[in-house]
């Protein structure tokens, strides 16, 4: 897959994207963990999810953020990063004008950013969140949710507590018109480590689903 230098708000962003063949593709991004605890786009979790995007016919995009790999720039706790995020969505629109739909995934930190990224931009029709970190950062900016999507955690996970993503999935649930599958992989850490393939497998159900949704019965 073709290695990508995108012109990000502090330097190059280092990226690897796949181009889908279908015209008009969805597309997606794929955000990784916390780049100071050895967070990358070459990450296990979010490599796993490049891959889920792109064998469903996405053109997908995953990067490094400021000051990992060979990105430019330093950590800037959230808000830099979430720049990051935004340059390289619109780095994929240039390239990819007239999508069918726009998602964003992230892991741990990375889902922290996905969420807020929802805020920002309009166009984003779901997500997906690995191991959203609830019980590290502030999540009471998704007032209300702007779309619906897929939260993921581990069942074992004892650095994102089961509980806190719990009441975060329970809180958006409770929105109007708002749909969150939550769903906990019972033996997955925070890593997934041996728990890859179930990670995938949801994955891919869900977005099989949302791409392909059931016509709607009408009585009478």
């Amino acid at each position: 897959m073709p290695e990508v230098l995108i012109a990000g708000p502090v330097g190059r962003i280092e990226a690897r994207y796949h181009q889908a063949k279908m015209r008009n593709a969805p597309l997606a991004i794929v955000l990784h963990p916390h780049p100071e605890h050895g967070g990358t786009m070459n990450n296990k979790v979010t490599y796993a999810m490049f891959r889920t995007f792109v064998e469903l016919g996405f053109s997908t995009l995953r990067f490094n953020f400021r000051g990992v790999g060979r990105s430019e720039g330093k950590f800037d706790h959230g808000e830099g990063e979430l720049s990051d995020a935004a340059a390289c969505l619109d780095w994929l629109q240039v390239q990819n004008p007239e999508p069918k739909q726009c998602w964003v995934a992230g892991f741990s930190f990375g889902a922290w950013i996905c969420m807020q990224l929802l805020m920002r931009r309009p166009e984003l029709d779901g997500f997906i969140a690995v191991a959203p970190p609830a019980n590290m950062y502030d999540f009471t900016f998704l007032a209300p949710c702007p779309v619906s999507g897929m939260i993921l955690q581990g069942g074992k996970d004892d650095i994102v507590s089961k509980e806190s993503v719990m009441k975060l999935a329970a809180r958006l649930s409770a929105q109007r018109g708002l749909h969150i599958d939550y769903r906990v992989i019972p033996e997955a850490g925070h890593f997934f480590t041996d728990e890859i393939p179930e990670l995938t497998k949801h994955a891919q159900e869900y977005l099989l689903a949302a791409l392909n949704p059931l016509p709607k019965v009408v009585n009478g």
